[in-house]
Formats: structure tokens, C-alpha cells, sequence
């Protein structure tokens, strides 16, 4: 196993010792080295075929259910917790679903266990601890290279020059490689299908706002079509009791929320995301979400929070009208300002929608001291075409991950990398 970061005990992103300043380190700590992004996120597992990622399309839905369970246990193996939650038993759910048709939107029943920053960390290592006795681990070793002759792989190239065999490579960069991985698929010549852009913001009120929800389902995911424009907006990524957090992409800084498995906080933060996907010629719907971010930055020095209601008033809002507030926020770098200069009206439009929509099944939502961070931008890696056991036309090269573009979340990742190691092992005879 090769990877270009260090070992999670190494692992320390120097801008939090540096006022939220990124230093440009190459490789970056927060998204590279043992257990990538991931390490340090909130350790969700969403338990359904429905969300995290594209596999269903290459393995159909039985088997995918069947890795989740598979996945799950692992997981749980290594030290995730048990509670599951989110269960579509009983009148709670039923009456959740009847309040949300009315508001026009779409809850997607998604079966949680969740890790928390801090416990992921700890469930990854030990998993590093169980692996290294049988696998030669080669952490600040990033591969430069995919070699391959006449149709079929044979190794890797890695930074020193030094050239490693194998009869089968297996890509899972993660998105932080995703244009590493795009250029090589070029330089091999493999197709590559663009993925949707989801650009929005983090909304955070105060924990007991969502509680009659939280303390249920942990996360409710609703989908909403606007109706101006008719774009797909969605919740995403829900924390209890949790803090807004700033997100360093390759020195683009965005905005994210964690909810830690050991500390809790008086408020609870989502994010607000609107899906698009590009047509001919654009082909670059990475590069537009670090754009949008990158206005973030330049107005903001990082990350802009905004109370909705400054948002809806035309005006920004400034340290006085924040600390007025009902709400406070728990990402204290983020710079108070106006997210209309930042976020195009398209987007603006469908959040406030949504916002509105939302709040017809959680009064309180849609409130004056509401606050926006951003931007959010998931940055979703370009689709290799992978055949269903996610091998590329170059013989016994398999991609997998978020990397590869076919999945976007722990469990479903986890999962394709299942897929892939099934597949060699039926190749070598089992």
C-alpha cells in the first residue's frame, strides 16, 4: 500500500497553529497520509444504497446492500459504536414524511452509525495496527506513474523514481488525487464522464431547533426541486451538537461541520447544497466550485458567516448585528460579510427556497438569527468507466473510491474497495 501523506500520528495541519492561515504543505496533512480526509471527518455511516456514491449502477442494489452489511461489521469490528439510528418504525417517521410532502420536500430514510471526530481517528488506527504485521505499508511514498504495455497494467512508478510490479493495481486516491488521477486516465487514454458540483452553505441554529428530529434520526436527509429554477437542493451532513469547521482544498479554503464523539456544543449545523451538472463544452465543475469558493476567500480571508435574515434584507451583516444574535457561532474565524457577492443568485435562490420549505417541518429554521457560512463545495472527482467489478479498459487496473468518482462517502468507498479485492482474489484462484 503506498500513500503520499504520513502516518496518522504525524498528521498535524499547520493552519490551525497559524490563525486558519493555510501554509500550502505539500502533501496537505488534513486530506493526505493514513485514512485520507476521512480521519478527520465526522465518521458517518449511512447504512443505505440510496446515498454516498454511484456503486448501485455497477453492482445492482441486493449486492450493494449486501457489502453495506458487510462494511458495516467491519467497522463495528474495529470499534464503531453500536447505536444504529434513524429508523422508519412507529409514527414519528410516518408523521416526518406527511409534514415534509406538504413542504414539497423528499426525506430519503438513511440508517446512521455514527463514529464522531475523534472516534474515526481511532477506529482507522487500529485498523493500520491490524494490517501492518501482514502488509508492507509505504507511507510519504506517492506514486507518480500508472505503467502499463499493450493493454494491461504492471506496476506503478513512485517519487524516487523506483519502479514497483504487481499483477494488479488498485487507484483509490481519494478526491485530494482526483486530478492526479484524471491526468493519467488522459496520458492512458480512459474515458471520464463529469460528476455534478454541489455548491451551498453550512446553516447552524441552536441544537434545540432540531432536536424533535436529531435525537431520533441523528440526520434527515431532504431533497427539494426549486421552483424558480427547478435545480435539485439537498441537506447534507447534519451534527448535533456540533461545530462549524473550515475545510483547506489544496489552498482553497471551504466550509464543513463535524460533530465530535466526545464534546457537544448548544448548536446543531447542515449543509444547504445545490446540485448541478455541466454540459458541453464545459467539462471543468471542480475548477467552477474552487472559483466560487475562491470569492469566499478573497472577500472574507477564509470563510464568510451571514444571519439569514441580513441575507434576505439585501444588507451584510457586520460583528454588531452578529453578536445580536440569537445564535453563536462556532466557527470564530469565519468573517462576517454578505454571501450574495459570493454564491451566484441561482444558488441563493434555491437555498432560501429550501430554507423555507424546511421550515414548514422544523419551525425554526427559517429565522432572522439563522446563520450561513460559506462556501461548501463538495468537489466530486470526474467518473472513470470502470466495468461492474470497477476494472478500467487497462487490463487488471481497478479504481476505486471517491477518488475514481464513484462514490462519495465512508461506507460506499469502503465497499468498492471490497468489490475490487473479491475480484483479484477470484483472478488468483481464490
Amino acid at each position: 500500500m503506498l500513500d503520499k501523506g504520513k502516518d496518522l500520528r504525524e498528521r498535524l495541519c499547520l493552519a490551525k497553529t497559524n490563525g486558519g492561515v493555510c501554509r500550502h504543505c505539500n502533501p496537505c496533512a488534513t486530506l493526505s497520509g493514513w485514512g485520507g480526509a476521512g480521519a478527520f471527518s465526522d465518521g458517518k455511516l449511512t447504512l443505505s444504497p440510496e446515498v454516498g456514491g454511484y456503486l448501485e449502477e455497477y453492482v445492482g442494489q441486493d449486492h450493494l446492500e449486501e457489502l453495506i452489511t458487510y462494511v458495516d461489521g467491519i467497522y463495528r469490528d474495529f470499534g464503531a459504536p453500536a447505536e444504529v439510528y434513524g429508523s422508519t418504525d412507529g409514527d414519528e417517521y410516518a408523521d416526518l414524511v406527511r409534514r415534509a410532502v406538504f413542504a414539497g420536500l423528499r426525506i430519503v430514510p438513511v440508517p446512521i452509525r455514527h463514529l464522531g471526530t475523534g472516534r474515526c481517528a481511532e477506529v482507522l488506527r487500529r485498523m493500520e495496527e491490524y494490517l501492518a504485521p501482514q502488509v508492507e505499508i509505504r507511507l510519504n511514498c506517492p506514486a507518480t506513474a500508472i505503467l502499463a504495455e499493450k493493454g494491461r497494467v504492471y506496476g506503478v512508478r513512485v517519487a524516487d523514481g523506483g519502479l514497483l510490479r504487481g499483477q494488479a493495481v488498485i487507484v483509490a486516491p481519494g478526491r485530494e488525487g482526483a486530478a492526479w488521477l484524471r491526468q493519467e486516465a488522459k496520458r492512458l487514454r480512459l474515458e471520464m464522464a463529469v460528476n455534478p458540483v454541489d455548491i451551498g452553505v453550512r446553516v447552524e441554529v441552536p441544537a434545540a431547533v432540531l432536536e424533535p428530529l436529531t435525537s431520533r434520526f441523528y440526520e434527515v436527509k431532504a431533497i427539494y426541486y426549486s421552483k424558480t429554477f427547478e435545480d435539485k437542493v439537498r441537506t447534507f451532513c447534519m451534527n448535533p451538537g456540533g461545530e462549524v469547521v473550515m475545510e483547506n482544498n489544496d489552498g482553497v479554503v471551504t466550509v464543513n461541520g463535524h460533530t465530535h464523539a466526545y464534546r457537544k456544543t448548544g448548536n446543531t449545523n447542515f449543509a444547504v447544497l445545490v446540485s448541478k451538472t455541466f454540459t458541453e463544452p464545459f467539462k471543468e465543475p471542480i475548477a467552477y466550485g474552487r472559483h466560487i469558493a475562491s470569492l469566499a476567500n478573497l472577500l472574507g480571508n477564509g470563510v464568510i458567516v451571514q444571519r439569514l435574515g441580513d441575507l434576505c434584507a439585501g444588507r451584510r451583516t457586520n460583528p454588531e448585528r452578529l453578536a445580536k444574535g440569537l445564535v453563536r457561532p462556532t466557527l470564530k474565524e469565519a468573517t462576517p460579510g454578505d454571501l450574495s457577492l459570493v454564491l451566484p443568485y441561482r444558488h441563493l435562490v434555491g437555498i432560501v427556497e429550501m430554507l423555507q420549505a424546511f421550515d414548514k417541518v422544523v419551525p425554526g429554521i427559517y429565522a432572522r438569527d439563522t446563520l450561513l457560512y460559506g462556501a461548501e463545495v463538495k468537489f466530486y472527482s470526474s467518473r472513470l468507466s470502470l466495468s461492474p467489478c470497477l476494472e478500467t479498459r487497462v487490463k487488471n487496473l481497478f479504481a476505486a473510491g471517491d477518488g475514481a468518482g464513484v462514490t462519495r462517502g465512508l461506507v460506499q468507498a469502503s465497499a468498492s474497495g471490497v468489490v475490487v479485492a473479491r475480484e483479484i482474489l477470484n483472478r488468483l484462484g481464490g
